[in-house]
């Protein structure tokens, strides 16, 4: 179960090396009954930049969770790495790079990851897809600890500080 009783809204992106997975993963999740955003990109290209894609996606996920829409994100790779990165400099977003349940799982319940990264040279298509449906089902634990540790990242995040 999600966090709320409707499904989030999913901004999706990815760069060339995981666009097969991600016109996959557009079409699984909306016949489960998700609003799939793409953000791109619309044709194969091998030399294509990544970044652009990747932010794009995580700045959809928070303007629909500044304005009250509960969403969530997915960016694609060869390894997700740069793409998890890319997402992580957009102020608000947690991505978190998921290789196996546990860590798919675990970005979600410990640390209300908003965003979840996945290369996708790295599994295969069934793989990947259990790997997606784990994060978007998983829920935030709202544990203390959690809580208060998303709070210091954020704090540092606004102002610089670096949390005692």
């Amino acid at each position: 179960m999600t966090d709320t009783a409707v499904k989030p809204r999913v901004h999706i992106a990815t760069d060339h090396a995981g666009m097969e997975l991600s016109a996959h993963l557009v079409e699984h999740l909306s016949a489960q009954g998700y609003e799939v955003i793409d953000h791109g990109p619309a044709e194969y290209d091998a030399l294509d930049d990544y970044p652009g894609f990747c932010i794009n996606a995580a700045l959809g996920v928070i303007a629909d969770q500044e304005a009250g829409v509960h969403a969530l994100g997915i960016v694609l790779g060869g390894s997700g790495n740069g793409e998890q990165i890319a997402a992580n400099k957009v102020k608000g977003i947690r991505a978190a790079l998921a290789w196996n349940d546990a860590t798919a799982r675990l970005a979600r319940e410990h640390n209300d990851a908003n965003v979840v990264a996945v290369g996708g040279r790295q599994h295969s298509v069934e793989e990947a897809t259990a790997l997606i449906e784990a994060f978007l089902t998983e829920p935030f634990s709202h544990d203390e600890r959690h809580v208060r540790r998303i709070g210091k990242i954020a704090d540092y995040e606004q102002t610089g500080q670096v949390p005692a």
